[in-house]
C-alpha cells in the first residue's frame, strides 16, 4: 500500500502527519519548541529546534504505523510564513529565524515603499511592504546585524529550510513565496525589478518551484535521522494557510475557509488576480497551479485566548488536569453563559501589532468598556468576540474586491469550540463547515501535494473532491447576527479612535 507524509511546521510545534492515499490519517505526531520575545514586539525562533521537530514527529509516524518506509512515495512540506532563515556558505544557521508576527522592521517597510513606490509595489508583488513579510527584516539584519549579513549566502522561508535539510536542495514554492514582498505574484517568478531596487543578490534566494512539483529526493544523511527513505521525492509543498486551502478543498471560485490558529485568516480562492488597492488584504499564488487566493492575516486570533489563558485562567487549567481534558472547554462553557456583547465589553486583539485589515505594527490590545460587573466568562467571550469581529472585517474587505465567500470551511484549533463556530456563522451570515479532516488542514494539503506530484492523484482538484468531506455546518442565525451588528460597529471604530495612543505608548 502507499502512504503520504505532509509536514506543518507552525509557530508552536510541528505536527507530522502519515497519511494512507484515500487522506486517512494513519499516525500523528507533535512536538513544541519556543518562540522568543527579545523585545517587545519582536518574534524569533530557532531553526534547529524546527529540523529537530521534524525529525522526531517523522520517525515517530513511522514507528507507530509500522509502515515501511519504502512505502512511502512522497513528503509535502507546509510552513509558517515569512520567516527569515539565513544559511553561511556551509548552509549553517546564522541567527535565529525573525518569524512571520515580528513587528520590529517599520522603519525597514517605509525604506522599500519609497525605493520601489507604493503602487508599483502592489502591481508586482500584490501586498504592501509589510512588517511581518521578509523582505523587511532582510533589510534589518542588513542595517542592524551587518556583519550576520555579510556571512549570509542563502535567503530561506522556514518550511524551505526544513527541504534543504531533507534534500539538500535550496528551492521554494510560488505560494509561500508571495509573502516575501520579493515574489512576482502575477506572474509567478522572483522580482528582478524589486530585487535590484532593494540590493538583493538573487542568487541567495531558492530556486522557484509550483507547488506541487519534485524539488528533490530525501539525502542518505536526512534518512538516517528522519527514517524515510533515501531518494523519497520532497514537493514544493506551500505555505500554511495555501496548505490548509488544499487540505479543506478550497481549491474553486466561491470557496473559503477561516482558520482559528496562533493567527486567525480567511483564505478565499479565485481563478483571477485581483488585488486590494489599499492593502489590506493579502493575493497569494494559490498552491494550485495557475490560481491565485485573497487572504486576510489577524496576527493574534487563537494566540489572544491562549494570553488569556495563560495570564487569567490558572484554576481552569488546574480543574482540566485534574479531569483530564483541554481548558478551552471549561473556558468555552463559561464564555457560553455571557451574552451577544459579553455584557458591553469589547476586545481588540492587537497583542502582537495588526496586519489585516489596519496594517498597524504599533496597535495593542485593549479590553474596552470593562467593569466590575464584568465576570472571566465575560471577559472570555470578549476575547472570542473580538477575534471573530476581526475576521468579519476582513471578509468584508474580500467581498468588497468582488471574491466571493460563500462556502465558509473553519480549522485550526477554533474549529473545535461550538461557540466559535456558531459566532462566525452568525457574523459572517453564511453557513460555516469543518471538514473531517479539519484538524490535519495543512499536512493534510502538503500530503496532497506531494501524491499530485508523485503522478498518485492527477491533480489538486480531483484529489480534494475525492477526499475532502464536510462533517460539520452551522447555519447563521438572523437574530443573533443583527443582536451582533452594533457591537461589530463599534468595534470597527475603536482602532481609529486609538490609534494615536497607541503611537504614543509605542515611543515611551
Amino acid at each position: 500500500m502507499s502512504y503520504l507524509i505532509g509536514i506543518d511546521l507552525g509557530t508552536s510545534g510541528t505536527k507530522t502527519v502519515l497519511f494512507d492515499t484515500s487522506g486517512t490519517a494513519i499516525a500523528s505526531e507533535t512536538a513544541e519548541y519556543p518562540m522568543y520575545q527579545p523585545k517587545n514586539g519582536w518574534a524569533e525562533q530557532n531553526p534547529r529546534h524546527w529540523w529537530d521537530a521534524v525529525c522526531r514527529t517523522v520517525r515517530a509516524v513511522i514507528s507507530k504505523s509500522e509502515v515501511d518506509a519504502a512505502g512511502i512515495k512522497g513528503v509535502g512540506i507546509s510552513g509558517q510564513m515569512h520567516g527569515l532563515v539565513l544559511l553561511d556558505k556551509d548552509g549553517e544557521v546564522i541567527r535565529n529565524s525573525i518569524i512571520w508576527c515580528d513587528g520590529r522592521t517599520g522603519e525597514e517597510c517605509r525604506e522599500i515603499t519609497e525605493r520601489v513606490g507604493a503602487g508599483r509595489l502592489i502591481e508586482i508583488s500584490a501586498n504592501p511592504a509589510l512588517t511581518g513579510f521578509t523582505a523587511g527584516k532582510i533589510l534589518w539584519v542588513r542595517k542592524n546585524e551587518p556583519l550576520n549579513y555579510d556571512r549570509a549566502r542563502y535567503i530561506l522561508l522556514p518550511k524551505d529550510y526544513i527541504r534543504f535539510k531533507l534534500t539538500g536542495e535550496f528551492a521554494t514554492e510560488v505560494s509561500d513565496a508571495s509573502g516575501m514582498n520579493l515574489l512576482d505574484v502575477p506572474n509567478r517568478c522572483w522580482s528582478d525589478e524589486i530585487l535590484e531596487k532593494l540590493d538583493i543578490d538573487k542568487a541567495m534566494l531558492g530556486k522557484m518551484h509550483e507547488s506541487s512539483e519534485i524539488t528533490g529526493a530525501v539525502t542518505a544523511e536526512a534518512a538516517a535521522r528522519t527514517g524515510l527513505k533515501f531518494g523519497t521525492p520532497v514537493v514544493g509543498g506551500a505555505g500554511d494557510n495555501a496548505a490548509a486551502a488544499i487540505g479543506t478543498g478550497v481549491v474553486k471560485t466561491g470557496k473559503a475557509f477561516t482558520t482559528i490558529g496562533t493567527s486567525g485568516v480567511v483564505f478565499a480562492h479565485t481563478d483571477r488576480f485581483l488585488t486590494d488597492p489599499l492593502g489590506r488584504v493579502h493575493t497569494f499564488c494559490s498552491a494550485v497551479t495557475g490560481k491565485w487566493a485573497a487572504m486576510s492575516c489577524t496576527l493574534s486570533a487563537g494566540l489572544s485566548l491562549q494570553w488569556f489563558r495563560n495570564t487569567c485562567c490558572g484554576e481552569e487549567m488546574a480543574k482540566a488536569r485534574c479531569e483530564g481534558i483541554d481548558p478551552y472547554e471549561i473556558m468555552g462553557a463559561a464564555a457560553e453563559k455571557s451574552p451577544i456583547g459579553s455584557n458591553r465589553l469589547i476586545f481588540l486583539p492587537y497583542l502582537m501589532g495588526e496586519r489585516s485589515p489596519i496594517l498597524d505594527e504599533k496597535a495593542r490590545g485593549a479590553f474596552i468598556g470593562l467593569s466590575a460587573m464584568h465576570t472571566k466568562g465575560d471577559m472570555i467571550r470578549a476575547v472570542m468576540e473580538g477575534v471573530s469581529f476581526s475576521q468579519r472585517q476582513c471578509v468584508d474587505v474580500l467581498r468588497g474586491m468582488g471574491v466571493e465567500t460563500t462556502d465558509m470551511m473553519l480549522c485550526g484549533g477554533g474549529a473545535r469550540s461550538g461557540l466559535w463556530r456558531k459566532m462566525l456563522s452568525d457574523l459572517y451570515d453564511c453557513p460555516v463547515k469543518t471538514s473531517t479532516a479539519s484538524n490535519e488542514g495543512p499536512a493534510l494539503g502538503a500530503a496532497i501535494l506531494a501524491g499530485v506530484g508523485t503522478g498518485i492523484y492527477s491533480n489538486v482538484e480531483d484529489a480534494c473532491a475525492s477526499i475532502v468531506k464536510p462533517d460539520l455546518e452551522v447555519l447563521p442565525d438572523k437574530a443573533a447576527g443583527a443582536a451582533y451588528e452594533p457591537y461589530y460597529a463599534l468595534y470597527e471604530s475603536l482602532y481609529t479612535t486609538l490609534a494615536s495612543t497607541f503611537t504614543a505608548l509605542a515611543r515611551f
